[in-house]
């Protein structure tokens, strides 16, 4: 993991952060998702219709954006940072499907970072990649504020 101190931040602007492990996108992930979200459209949980149909079930949107601060996790570890806020997001586009039984990861590149109430907001540009796959499930601007002591 790499460790970079709040105020050495701007220094990395338009640099890649890093690249997190790959993690495999479950049915059982898929459908504690559809619970937690109440979408339960056939495409993702009705496993045997999304098979005969359409070759398989897809992972959520949505599911393939939380996975951001997870797969995050991981990457950078700021130091001097009492707090830091999910700000949103900017440009957020799914340029293809997940299906059920592949593994992701993420791509993450700071583009910018200026001060922001108080703090320092921090923007970066989130690729997640599908295994075996030469076009990325989604790309996303990422928003935080991260305040310091």
């Amino acid at each position: 993991m790499r460790e970079i101190a709040l105020a050495d931040l701007p220094g990395l602007v338009g640099q890649e952060i890093g690249v997190s492990d790959w993690i495999e996108v479950t049915q059982d992930r898929v459908n504690l998702f559809a619970d937690a979200t109440g979408d339960h459209q056939w495409i993702h949980v009705d496993v045997d219709r999304a098979t005969k149909e359409i070759g398989g079930p897809i992972a959520h949107g949505y599911l393939t954006l939380s996975l951001i601060p997870y797969l995050s996790s991981g990457l950078m570890r700021i130091t001097g940072v009492t707090r830091g806020i999910n700000y949103g997001s900017d440009k957020v586009r799914f340029t293809n499907m997940v299906r059920v039984g592949k593994k992701v990861r993420m791509r993450q590149k700071l583009i910018g970072c200026e001060p922001k109430a108080g703090g320092v907001q921090i923007k970066n540009e989130c690729t997640i990649e599908i295994e075996g796959e030469s076009r990325p499930a989604c790309v996303a601007e990422t928003i935080s504020i991260l305040y310091g002591a």
